[in-house]
């Protein structure tokens, strides 16, 4: 056989297999609490994701996040909450720092929208990461789901309308 038509059939099958793999986005980490943790890291969300409209940081929170909250969204998530889009896109990420009541950084809760992984639950993925970075629960975390399971027609987001 030639050289190229194995070449090309070795580079369908590489992409091919990413997709089945992942988000399909070599940016995008893979649904896993460690990867999503390191890709926050790399990222610097903090300082390059916007913080939720309207929120600022450390507005009041509740149960059974923390006593106070500072809310970050990606680039995709931004867009789509600002553009009322309807929905959160694959790639989209919410992340959400609990704070105890004296303000000290405690956790974070994460959404992050990953084509295929839950399709019952809008493709979300759901994690729940220690301020060391040690992931506590990561998935389809039911608790997560049957709490933003009220706001399944604003895609799962309790915050802010996305309509």
């Amino acid at each position: 056989m030639p050289l190229r038509p194995i070449l090309l059939t070795v580079f369908i099958a590489t992409g091919v297999l990413a997709l089945a793999c992942g988000s399909g986005d070599p940016t995008l980490p893979a649904p896993n609490g460690s990867a999503v943790w390191d890709f926050l890291q790399e990222s610097d969300y903090q300082e390059n994701w916007e913080l939720w409209p309207g929120k600022g940081e450390l507005y009041q929170g509740g149960e059974p996040h923390g006593a106070l909250f500072t809310s970050y969204l990606n680039p995709i998530a931004f867009d789509a909450l600002k553009d009322l889009a309807g929905s959160i896109p694959n790639g989209g990420i919410i992340v959400k720092e609990n704070y105890t009541p004296d303000a000290v950084f405690d956790l974070i809760t994460l959404m992050y929208k990953v084509d295929g992984f839950d399709p019952e639950n809008n493709d979300w993925f759901w994690a729940k990461i220690g301020a060391a970075g040690d992931v506590q629960a990561e998935g389809k975390v039911a608790g997560c789901q049957a709490c933003h399971g009220v706001g399944r027609e604003n895609d799962f987001v309790l915050t802010s309308a996305l309509k």
